[in-house]
């Protein structure tokens, strides 16, 4: 029998956080996402079930971590203008989800279809980047490139939705700077 990972109390065990992603990632990399259960990285992972639901109450909040922890985008550029801002973000949005990590996020947006679970990590998640991508707008409007009546929260959605769209087809190889036009020149002033 394998020993469990020793505890340190309330706070995270860095080692087993580390374990449990890893082994959540191993799950759906070699089996699928339907084999992804906390029963099933505990094993793996030589934790207890109870610190999985501690840390991680759901499935889907176990796999947005696993996303979330392989992530590397941690601020969207300024490029002075909001068609450069938007390129930018798209090249580097697309050139993430062509590794591995985007067939993890695949995954859980098609996990999120069938269930709550998921879903609902799924949403608070896109939540969260609809506020902090909204920065790119807010930009625009601070230089005038936009109308301060279109909320920049709706043209981040917009946005969103297109590059998950890409995702979903597989269409990571697209022109970003024909999506970026597509998209910005129907918003910004002439």
């Amino acid at each position: 029998m394998t020993e469990k990972r020793a505890s340190i109390g309330a706070r995270r065990n860095p080692a087993t956080e580390s374990a449990v992603l890893d082994a959540a990632v191993e799950i759906v990399e070699e089996q699928g996402i339907g084999a992804l259960t906390m029963e099933a990285v505990a094993r793996r992972a030589r934790a207890g079930k109870a610190t999985l639901y501690r840390w991680w109450p759901t499935r889907g909040a176990l796999l947005l971590a696993v996303y979330q922890r392989q992530k590397t985008i941690t601020s969207y550029p300024d490029t002075g203008t909001l068609e450069g801002d938007v390129k930018a973000f798209l090249d580097t949005l697309f050139a993430h989800w062509s590794r591995p990590e985007g067939g993890i996020f695949r995954h859980i947006v098609a996990a999120s279809q069938g269930d709550d679970d998921v879903r609902e990590a799924l949403e608070a998640y896109r939540q969260d980047r609809l506020d902090s991508l909204s920065v790119l707008f807010e930009r625009a409007v601070q230089r005038d490139e936009l109308s301060d009546e279109v909320p920049p929260r709706s043209m981040a959605q917009a946005m969103m939705a297109m590059a998950w769209l890409y995702l979903l087809v597989n269409r990571l190889d697209a022109d970003t700077g024909g999506i970026a036009r597509t998209l910005v020149r129907g918003w910004t002033r002439p």
